[in-house]
């Protein structure tokens, strides 16, 4: 029998793969940017808007389900079990993708005149449609795969995917969408298309390859309706909210006179700023990813310790990792925006948005813990009413206050969805976490983001800020001995694992 993979070398994993593809992936949308401008790159985000709620309406929250399925059985050790997990979700995902395909390629023209205002998207909106039962298929096996702890695999999968996938784009972009817009948008979803494509054909045959554990029919379709259906909701309602918020913003900034293009500063905001604030998060993403199943294993194993370790290590890892790179982004916005898009603009709203980083890393991994201990509910109801809200803002503040308002709106919903979020892990968790430890974190950060800021040599802010950070975690106690003996473990593995490192 195969050995199972820690979580962090398989977390370390999914962090370098992530980082590779964030760091190909934020070169190419400073390609893109510098081929068709900040107004184009807005038109693109508005066509990706539309082309996510339908993917996400299409895997109607299979990928979770599959993933939080398969970990349950093999939590309780019956892989036999796991073929009709995975039947019942490519039943469930071929029938829900077909029929939001078919609505998105029919309605195509309708909404490229009316939602998105450029006729020229339709192109690229029907290749979504086509696409998408690939996706959530790919969506089915990537679920099942992580659950199973085939971390290697799903890396070597998703790089070849993105390489295929950026192959493709370029060549398009580069000889024969040139400059236009609505080309631009269908080589994009062309290139992503065959790459899903190609994880579907590779993670199918992986899979095929495996033995078979016989075991009796179970019901499933239960246990798959109460796990994937509120997931669907919240991530449909979610992500239809966050669509009509994005195609209502360039309008209702057209009303703010002094906003000259409102289309371009959407654009520089979430094409351009976006991007590079969420570019560290890659290495987050590798462990959230991995802990939605962690945490259903050891809630099925009720494995109590592991769950308690597990919640205060990861949380606390990412507040610290958060703050490290909101205090970088602040005191380098300015330069590392005009170098990657010669936009000074982008420059001066990515350094107000990077004082939101620790929140916005620290809620993605809150997110994860509690999906993986069963809270999908919980989440539907959050993410509604905050999406909800983020509307109501953007409608009243934006005519008035410009971006400035869409600021302020970003803020004060990720921060009342951040606030209810952590609150019910801790509650169904029965941690406790004194006020006292993210207050003295935050503080370090803020005062050695402020001391280095006073330097003019980019080097010596560098070397300062983190000199100055690590002293003052030290000192107000934030960081300890027992934190140099876990990166000591991560580095050094010894044989006899620690009790509470396992389930």
């Amino acid at each position: 029998m195969s050995k199972r993979i820690p979580i962090f070398y398989s977390a370390l994993l999914l962090t370098g793969v992530n980082l590779l593809l964030r760091m190909v992936g934020t070169s190419f949308q400073v390609y893109v940017s510098g081929r068709i401008g900040a107004a184009g790159v807005g038109l693109l985000q508005l066509v990706m808007s539309v082309g996510n709620l339908a993917m996400v309406a299409g895997m109607a929250g299979i990928r979770t389900a599959t993933m939080y399925l398969s970990a349950e059985e093999l939590g309780r050790k019956q892989k036999g079990n796991v073929i009709w997990v995975l039947s019942a979700c490519f039943l469930y995902s071929v029938l829900c993708s077909g029929a939001v395909a078919a609505a998105l390629y029919g309605l195509a023209p309708r909404i490229a005149a009316s939602w998105i205002g450029d006729e020229r998207t339709i192109g690229a909106l029907r290749l979504l449609a086509a696409f998408l039962p690939v996706t959530t298929l790919c969506g089915v096996f990537t679920g099942y795969f992580t659950a199973a702890n085939r971390i290697e695999t799903l890396a070597a999968v998703e790089v070849a995917e993105q390489l295929a996938s950026m192959a493709v784009t370029m060549g398009l972009l580069a000889h024969w969408a040139e400059q236009d817009p609505g080309r631009a948008c269908q080589a994009v979803v062309l290139g992503s298309g065959i790459g899903a494509c190609l994880t579907m054909l590779c993670l199918m045959a992986l899979r095929l390859r495996e033995p078979v554990f016989r075991s009796e029919r179970i019901p499933l379709g239960r246990r798959l309706a109460q796990t994937a259906v509120p997931l669907a909701l919240a991530d449909v309602v979610k992500s239809g909210i966050s669509t009509t918020e994005h195609l209502m913003v360039p309008k209702r900034l057209a009303l703010n006179l002094k906003v000259g293009e409102p289309l371009a500063a959407f654009g520089i905001v979430s094409g351009m700023v976006f991007p590079v604030l969420m570019f560290p998060a890659c290495i987050l993403f590798g462990l959230a990813e991995l802990l939605i199943p962690e945490l259903a294993r050891c809630a099925a194993a009720g494995s109590k310790k592991r769950i308690s370790y597990l919640v205060r290590r990861s949380l606390k890892v990412a507040l610290l990792y958060g703050i490290f790179f909101s205090g970088l982004m602040f005191l380098f916005s300015e330069g590392l925006c005009l170098r990657l898009y010669r936009n000074q603009e982008a420059g001066r709203f990515l350094k107000i948005y990077a004082l939101l980083i620790p929140m916005l890393y620290c809620d993605c991994i809150t997110d994860a813990m509690t999906k993986g201990l069963g809270q999908q509910k919980a989440c539907v109801r959050y993410n509604i009413l905050t999406s909800a809200m983020d509307v109501a803002f953007l409608y009243i503040l934006l005519p008035r206050y410009g971006m400035e308002g869409y600021f302020l709106s970003f803020l004060v919903t990720h921060l009342i969805n951040f606030i209810l979020s952590i609150r019910r892990l801790l509650i169904i968790t029965g941690e406790k976490i004194p006020f006292s430890i993210p207050a003295l974190a935050v503080s370090a950060g803020l005062g050695a983001a402020w001391g280095a800021s006073h330097l003019g040599s980019p080097a010596a802010k560098g070397i300062v800020y983190l000199l100055l950070l690590g002293s003052l975690l030290c000192l107000f106690g934030v960081t300890g001995r027992e934190d140099i003996r876990w990166l000591r473990g991560l580095v050094k593995r010894t044989r006899k694992p620690n009790a509470e490192l396992s389930c």
